[in-house]
């Protein structure tokens, strides 16, 4: 049941789940997330804390990146089943098509670039 909770924890908040649909294309990058967000890299890095905690996403650091992807299809079926609701009730909404096209331009960027300016803000 514990499971079940952290669950719908993690999907309760607009911010959480676009964090998710933006990373139905594959993995990316804490800062490349945040930009896309637009919330503080504290805010987002809770975000994605949540969702990790909730088996939502896998993480791993590569120098002084962190990124992030969602589970495989090795994730408990509960989850697989979390994110296919998601995806088949959202991920062709206005909010997620306008973060997808935002994403591409964020991609063009150099990860670096996007980091220095996030501390900065």
């Amino acid at each position: 049941m514990n499971e079940f909770f952290q669950l719908t924890k993690a999907l309760a908040d607009e911010s959480r789940v676009r964090l998710l649909l933006a990373l139905r294309g594959g993995e990316l990058c804490a800062c490349q997330l945040t930009e896309l967000i637009q919330l503080a890299p504290s805010t987002v890095s809770k975000h994605l804390f949540l969702l990790k905690h909730a088996g939502l996403l896998e993480s791993r650091k590569e120098g002084r990146w962190i990124y992030f992807k969602l589970v495989g299809k090795d994730a408990p079926g509960v989850v697989r089943e979390a994110m296919a609701w998601v995806k088949k009730s959202l991920g062709r909404s206005p909010s997620a098509q306008a973060d997808a096209k935002r994403l591409k331009e964020i991609l063009q960027k150099d990860p670096a670039e996007l980091c220095k300016r996030q501390c900065c803000r």
